[in-house]
């Protein structure tokens, strides 16, 4: 029995998908939810359901029974809540007995020394603890999504351009989807335990770059504004996005900036079997009929 953590975000709902187009039959597949009522989607799907809370050991491990492989997807709550929240859920692992914990971590070059650590470190950390523990892993640090690029990327960019302060910093940027494909990979498939994993693109791109792909793409004439960072967080509160969720975007454009995703590794050909999806590909696929 697989158990899904986070199943009604956007990575657990992709990784779900992924399973069940792998031939996982649904009812081996269980996906923990604080509140039944908006897993409606889920159940219909035939997956079995589990109540349980981050927060509260007990129902963890009343919701661990019988569970083969757990997939832990990083939690959303508040920053200062989540390493607690995800050494709740290694301790619950551990002592319902659960054979194997993948864990979605973050890739960049060094978390805790990061311009961002306050943001991100959480990762590390958690990382640690589940490999003092002896419960067999497998960690997947995650690059940024590639879904994301035309949220942080600014307003109409094809009208007004990309407007970002990360200079010439490159990102790794991958799908959601491939994300969740090579998590699927490792929940179906053996030999994972005890090892950590880079799940990024193959190649980095700056949002220069990023800009003359859409400029090919669409015809338009795309140009990459590198804005200061105040005006950088006024424009997103401007899109509808909170004072302190535009604060901490900033922060990771920051971090691009700095070079701090240029990583320069991935893991994905080696778990999903084929090379990850091209940038420019996967934005033909949401810009490519805007021309």
């Amino acid at each position: 029995m697989i158990l899904v953590t986070g199943a009604t975000g956007n990575l657990g709902k992709a990784t779900i998908n992924s399973l069940l187009n792998k031939g996982v039959p649904p009812n081996d597949i269980t996906v923990l939810v604080r509140d039944k009522n908006k897993a409606s989607e889920l159940k219909l799907k035939g997956l079995q359901i589990s109540v349980g809370d981050y927060q509260d050991i007990g129902s963890l491990m009343n919701a661990f029974k019988g569970i083969d492989k757990l997939l832990l997807i990083s939690s959303s709550s508040d920053i200062i809540y989540r390493l607690r929240q995800h050494k709740n859920v290694i301790d619950a692992a551990k002592q319902s007995g659960v054979n194997h914990l993948i864990y979605t971590g973050f890739a960049m070059k060094d978390l805790k020394l990061s311009s961002m650590h306050k943001d991100v470190d959480y990762h590390a950390y958690t990382t640690d603890y589940l490999k003092q523990t002896g419960v067999p892993y497998t960690v997947m640090n995650n690059t940024m999504y590639a879904d994301m690029v035309p949220i942080i990327g600014g307003k109409d960019i094809l009208k007004n351009g990309i407007s970002i302060p990360a200079e010439d910093g490159k990102v790794p940027f991958l799908p959601i989807t491939e994300m969740a494909e090579a998590l699927a990979a490792v929940l179906t498939t053996p030999g994972h335990e005890f090892k950590e994993y880079v799940i990024a693109a193959e190649k980095a791109y700056s949002f220069a770059e990023i800009a003359v792909m859409l400029s090919e793409i669409t015809g338009a004439s795309v140009t990459y504004n590198p804005v200061k960072l105040t005006s950088y967080v006024s424009q997103l509160v401007q899109l509808g996005v909170s004072q302190d969720d535009a604060e901490y975007i900033s922060r990771y454009a920051v971090a691009m900036a700095k070079g701090e995703f240029e990583i320069n590794k991935s893991d994905i050909q080696l778990l999903i079997g084929r090379s990850p999806i091209r940038l420019k590909d996967f934005l033909t696929s949401i810009y490519g009929t805007s021309k």
